[in-house]
Parts: structure tokens; sequence; C-alpha cells
């Protein structure tokens, strides 16, 4: 037996819309990677968020092979996907106030970039933290299913949309829902595309940003996996050498 008819379906549609992402959005792709490079240079750091399934983006962007070290990430405990109960995170997301709160009680400072990954860009957690970010000076790169976010109203008290707040936006080019697979006998949509496509965005963004390094004549220091002989004591060597730029620590 092999895969069932849907899986392939599921394949085929991610696939095609990977294919998408690299057609419609290798400009925004290439600003964000040129933002982060001038970032970087200029003295200051880049930081990756993202809530719920959403933050996955962000575990992608840090501390792996063949991902750079100077890529941070910011967790919450409210809205990660380790906290318990989980529905926690959904009432975390929606909160008043909760984003700038998280922002404020980050490292993140003017001058740095930060991506925040976020599917319907509705949420307060993910809008505030954005206006916050702006108001303080950062470069605010938003990762929004903006299909999904033109078809939703905002929670946040502003009225605003993650998009509407953003220096610039990337599209994942997802579907409305995120789930985008009809099953018969199945009431909901099975299949999610945004971990898988924000993920795909995040090495995108990250390989952008390494070419740029390279171009500028600058080191990039990108990690190897730790189970290669020597990748070890590579990987020290560069937690080592870029400490002052790397919070995750």
């Amino acid at each position: 037996m092999g895969m069932t008819p849907y899986a392939d379906q599921f394949y085929r549609h991610v696939a095609d819309i990977m294919e998408k992402i690299v057609r419609t959005q290798g400009e925004a792709i290439e600003k964000a990677g040129q933002q982060m490079k001038r970032s970087f240079l200029e003295g200051h750091n880049l930081f990756a968020f993202g809530p719920g399934h959403a933050g996955m983006f962000a575990e992608e962007m840090f501390y792996r092979a063949g991902g750079l070290a100077i890529t941070n990430p910011i967790f919450s405990s409210g809205v990660n996907c380790e906290a318990r109960p989980i529905t926690i995170t959904t009432a975390f997301e929606q909160l008043p106030g909760y984003g700038r709160v998280v922002l404020d009680h980050s490292p993140v400072q003017r001058g740095d970039t930060l991506l925040i990954h976020c599917v319907a860009g509705r949420n307060p957690i993910a809008v505030e933290m954005a206006e916050r970010a702006v108001e303080k000076g950062i470069f605010v790169i938003g990762i929004i299913n903006m299909d999904y976010a033109s078809k939703v109203t905002s929670r946040d008290p502003s009225g605003k949309l993650l998009q509407d707040v953003c220096d610039l936006v990337i599209d994942t080019c997802g579907d409305y829902g995120d789930a985008c697979l009809t099953i018969e006998g199945v009431e909901a949509k099975a299949g999610p595309t945004s971990s898988i496509l924000g993920s795909f965005i995040a090495d995108l963004l990250t390989i952008q940003l390494i070419a740029a390094l390279i171009e500028a004549g600058e080191e990039a220091p990108v990690f190897q996996s730790a189970n290669v002989d020597g990748g070890g004591e590579y990987n020290q060597y560069l937690l080592d050498k870029y400490r002052n730029r790397i919070f995750y620590l």
C-alpha cells in the first residue's frame, strides 16, 4: 500500500504553494535579507517570534545545523506549545497588553530587526508586539498568510492587523483557516500548511542573509551539525566569537 490519495493531494498542494512563495515573494525576501544584513553590520541584532505553532518559525531559525548562530528566538511560556494546559496559549494570544509585556521583557533594542510569524495576523500578541517594536525603533518583518489575514477582523483593541503595523510583509501564500484538505466524512479540513511554509520561509531568509553577508565580505556564522566530526568544536567557536550577539545561551 502506498500513501492515500489525500496525502498525495496534500503534498502537491504544499509544493504548489512553495513554488508560489518563490515566484511572488522573492522581492520581499530579498529586502528582508538586506535589512537583516544592515542591522547586523551596524552592530544590532536579529530576533524571531511566533505564538503557538507559528513559533516553529523561530525555532527553525536558531541553534541548528545550517542555521546562523546570530539569529535569536523570543520565547514566552504563555504562548509556547509546551504550555499546559495548551488552551492557555489561545487566551494569552488574545490578551490585550501581553504582546507589549513580552517585547519589553526581551533583549530587543533600537536598531534591531524582529521577524514575527503570525498566520492570521489578528491577535493582540502579534499586533501589539509589532506596534511596540516600531515605537522603539525596531524594524519589524511580518510573515503572514495574507489571504487568511484579509478575511478576518482584528482582535486587538486598536482594530489593526499585523500587516498594518509592520515595516515589511512576507506572504506565506497559505490557505484560509490554515488547513487545506477536505476529506470525505470529516467536517473540518485537515492538512495544516503554516508550519511547513513558515519553516520554508525561515530557511529562505537564513540563506538570503548568509549570501548577503558573504557578498559584503563578512563571515557568515553558520552552525554545523554537532553529530559530524569537529562540528561541536566549530559550533563552540561560533558561540564564543559571537557571544555578545547571542541571547539564547
